[in-house]
């Protein structure tokens, strides 16, 4: 494990999964929205944010966690190993609205500078249809590498507890 990509649906816990396996695998983690968000939530332009790709995506090992579904078929022909959390809608907009009622008016750990946590419609809707929509295209992405890639999917909270817990016995 030296090249990761950590996605799914907003709100299921790609970010902490990441740190967390940063810290105890000693493997520099990447927030992709620390890199797309400028400061005040204004996104970079397709073209800055591929080259910023390119040139991370070619670091010795990382861990990167974020979705953004436009380049993840390229960031996966680096990586060795994908974790995907595959969670059901309802909670992962219970774990949205959590976040932006406990993360009021600050910015959110893992988010790009000056972004204060926030939610309105379009993002509530893009939590909601992400398993009609995202995930039909992930898992035919992901079915194009099994074989060639270590992929581990997460379809409830308990199995990431369990695989971190085993991680860590087994070091």
């Amino acid at each position: 494990m030296k090249r990761v990509l950590v996605i799914g649906c907003p709100g299921s816990g790609k970010s902490t999964f990441s740190s967390r396996l940063s810290k105890e695998s000693d493997i520099p983690v990447i927030h992709l929205d620390t890199i797309y968000w400028k400061p005040g939530w204004i996104s970079c332009t397709d073209q800055e944010f591929d080259e910023i790709l390119r040139d991370l995506l070619l670091q010795e090992t990382y861990i990167m966690d974020g979705n953004y579904s436009r380049t993840i078929e390229f960031r996966l022909s680096f990586a060795d190993t994908v974790y995907f959390f595959d969670y059901s809608r309802y909670l992962c907009l219970y774990r949205v609205i959590k976040r932006r009622i406990m993360n009021h008016g600050k910015t959110g750990e893992y988010m790009g500078k000056d972004c204060q946590e926030s939610i309105n419609y379009k993002f509530l809707k893009s939590v909601w249809n992400f398993r009609k929509i995202q995930r039909v295209q992930i898992m035919n992405v992901l079915d194009e590498y099994k074989g060639s890639k270590d992929i581990v999917i997460f379809r409830k909270p308990k199995e990431v507890k369990n695989y971190l817990k085993n991680t860590n016995d087994s070091a």
